[in-house]
């Protein structure tokens, strides 16, 4: 934790400084004198001094000397003077920053904060000055060590040159006037043979037009005429590693954009259009579905693979979402390829819009059911089929038969559930032959889910329903596991009393695989979705993981299934999705929110329900009530409705606790991570009033358990 000293003599002005500070999460002391600030600065180290220049036993240079003798701290004056000549020589002896007094205390608040920020990140930039004036060097260095940078120094360009080829530098300092070569040349060939994005400013006695045109002809991103001014220096150097960082971070974000680009690509059916709906892209995996080449689909639009079955007043009601009300729209269409033939995709049809709401392309991700669909077909036309004949009923039975054994998987057992029967395909599925199976008790090659007891149970349900229908797990002799749609009817004896049990099995084991595969893309995809809200919000990846695995484990507890609880495990990574509607400079602000800035905020809660809410998927409905709900308060008092009590949904009331402890328990860009036991004293005093105090017994009753599944998710 960064720990700042407070150096004011006026105590009501200290005590505000150091509570709004502490407000920021900062460890905060205060001293009234410059024997008080002696003392603190003896017994430890301070990071920060926040330091009134007019003390009572000592002011202005003679008070920051003394200060300064105290190597490790970094000092931010706060005055009412706007001497410029005090503030110049203040900056030669280090000083951070100046303060006015006459600017409000929030403001200058806002300030140290935004400053510390930026130092701790001023350690991961490096500059290069460049000037062969001892002077200059030593006033340049004075000026920007205390600020953080790594700082490298040359007074001749060919050794410039050496440390440019060598180091990582983000920014060069450069004077044109060296004793080896001109500066410009010296710049010419460092954005030639080195690093043409590097950023340089210039520094020249000189400051006539032509010298200042050719500085920036060559690439300099900024000019200063010597002599210059501290503050001058500072402020263009700070602006130039802003950019850099800007640049950095644009550079990772399009970087991450492609890489989910990319994954989408691999995974799914992907098209864009314009806002007229013709074509603009499609994947490879668009051309291979459809048949078409992406020359003949660019430009065209998407009802050349429309199916003359898909009316018309279907795709208005599709146009009125996306169009008219820019919603996404989801749903199932039935296409026909180049060929003609009938495909079926699962679809999200996505409305991009620009930063005015305006519509700028559509994009549809779609997955292919078409075997799925054309096998319902199937069944359904299958089964349409009437015989008014004994005869011909006789031999379309026997058909039937044929057809089944040949097509389907085949057990029999008695009632003792000893195998009597089985066909080619149950062999060949299972890998034992028939001699082996048959006359053994079925027990021997049941899966360990589906025990006899669940088998009793299954008899049971036949005896009131007539039949039972279900998924059954099995094992090939091998001992990989098999997957059936089972449908078991009893075979009985012309006295109506069951013999045996016949079993009809399709295998569904691929189906399965694929599902599980499904699945996991589909959470790795729902991680994905939540790290992008954390990464704008510039807070870890890991921590929608930690969230996930804390929700299920609390949500066990609490008695959920265990249906139920994965379900929470899945959705509550997309708990802050909403964030991706707030902009940056409300989202990353380090310092206190305005009250509007704050309404803005809360609005993710709304804007993430709005967004999961119109899809059909479980998992999407639940994650809309996460989004909806987790600000909410057992008291009534959170956000968005106002909910009370056990009004919140239950998911909503576990990630609340789970999403806070992880958030204080980790570093934020407003604050750094909480402490264990400062953690665990909010809770407590927050239960009943912020946390389902039932809830609440149950993260302490089992609180080793969740620190655990905190070490498992590091950052």
């Amino acid at each position: 934790m960064v720990k700042i000293l407070v150096v004011e003599d006026s105590k009501s002005l200290n005590s505000a400084i150091k509570s709004l500070l502490e407000e920021k999460r900062f460890k905060c002391t205060s001293a009234f004198s410059l024997q008080d600030a002696k003392k603190n600065l003896d017994k430890e180290a301070y990071d920060y001094i926040i330091l009134d220049l007019h003390l009572e036993d000592a002011q202005g240079e003679e008070l920051v000397d003394k200060i300064n003798s105290y190597k490790d701290s970094k000092i931010i004056v706060l005055t009412s003077s706007e001497d410029e000549e005090i503030r110049s020589k203040l900056f030669v002896k280090g000083i951070l920053d100046f303060l006015n007094k006459k600017e409000s205390i929030e403001d200058n608040i806002n300030e140290i904060v935004n400053f510390i920020n930026d130092i701790e990140k001023n350690k991961e930039n490096s500059i290069l000055i460049i000037d062969d004036s001892t002077v200059i060097q030593k006033q340049l260095q004075d000026i920007l060590t205390p600020r953080g940078y790594k700082l490298y120094s040359s007074m001749t360009g060919i050794e410039a040159y050496q440390i440019l080829k060598k180091e990582n530098i983000d920014l060069v300092i450069l004077d044109l006037e060296l004793p080896d070569i001109h500066g410009l040349k010296l710049l010419k060939n460092i954005k030639k043979n080195i690093n043409k994005n590097l950023s340089v400013v210039v520094l020249s006695g000189n400051y006539d037009a032509k010298t200042y045109r050719e500085s920036l002809k060559q690439g300099a991103s900024d000019f200063i005429k010597k002599p210059f001014l501290l503050e001058e220096v500072l402020l263009k150097v700070e602006i130039q590693v802003n950019s850099i960082r800007k640049d950095i971070e644009i550079n990772r974000n399009v970087n991450l954009l492609n890489q989910y680009k990319e994954t989408v690509d691999l995974t799914n059916i992907v098209s864009k259009a314009d806002i007229n709906g013709n074509i603009t892209y499609v994947n490879k995996k668009f051309e291979e579905i459809s048949g078409y080449k992406k020359e003949e689909l660019v430009g065209k639009p998407h009802s050349i693979v429309r199916h003359p079955d898909m009316g018309k007043e279907f795709f208005k009601d599709l146009w009125k979402t996306i169009k008219e009300n820019k919603k996404p729209w989801v749903g199932k269409l039935k296409n026909k390829t180049k060929k003609g033939s009938t495909y079926y995709v699962d679809t999200v049809i996505n409305p991009i819009l620009d930063k005015n709401g305006n519509i700028i392309e559509f994009i549809g991700i779609r997955r292919d059911i078409t075997k799925k669909e054309l096998k319902k077909v199937q069944l359904r036309e299958k089964y349409l089929i009437k015989s008014e004949e004994f005869d011909e009923v006789l031999r379309l039975s026997e058909y039937y038969e044929k057809a089944m054994d040949k097509s389907s998987i085949i057990i029999r057992v008695s009632k003792d559930f000893k195998i009597i029967y089985v066909n080619d395909n149950f062999s060949k599925m299972t890998g034992y032959t028939k001699d082996e199976l048959v006359n053994l008790h079925y027990s021997k090659i049941i899966h360990k889910d589906n025990d006899v007891i669940n088998m009793l149970r299954i008899v049971d349900e036949i005896k009131i329903n007539g039949l039972w229908k279900g998924k059954l797990k099995g094992f090939h002799k091998n001992g990989k596991e098999l997957h059936f749609i089972t449908t078991i009817v009893p075979i009985k004896d012309r006295n109506d009393e069951t013999i045996e049990y016949m079993a009809v099995r399709n295998d569904i084991t691929k189906v399965e695989e694929l599902h599980k595969e499904l699945e996991n893309t589909q959470k790795e995809i729902i991680y994905k979705m939540g790290e992008i809200a954390e990464t704008r919000s510039k807070e870890t990846g890991n921590h929608v993981k930690r969230v996930a695995e804390y929700s299920k484990f609390l949500a066990l507890k609490a008695g959920l299934d265990e249906e139920t609880a994965q379900l929470l495990n899945l959705a509550s990574p997309m708990h802050d999705i909403g964030k991706i509607g707030i902009p940056d400079s409300i989202l990353n602000k380090p310092g206190k929110f305005t009250a509007e800035e704050y309404e803005h905020m809360k609005e993710h809660a709304n804007i993430g329900y709005n967004l999961l809410n119109t899809s059909d998927r479980k998992i999407f409905k639940a994650a809309a009530i996460i989004a909806n709900e987790h600000h909410e308060k057992w008291d009534g008092t959170g956000y968005p409705r106002g909910l009370k009590g056990e009004e919140i949904h239950v998911f909503g009331r576990i990630t609340a606790i789970c999403d806070v402890f992880d958030a204080l328990a980790h570093d934020r860009v407003y604050k750094k991570a909480w402490p264990l036991e400062k953690i665990l004293k909010l809770l407590k005093e927050e239960k009943g009033k912020h946390f389902d105090p039932n809830l609440i017994n149950l993260f302490f009753d089992n609180l080793d358990e969740f620190l655990e599944l905190k070490k498992c998710f590091k950052d």
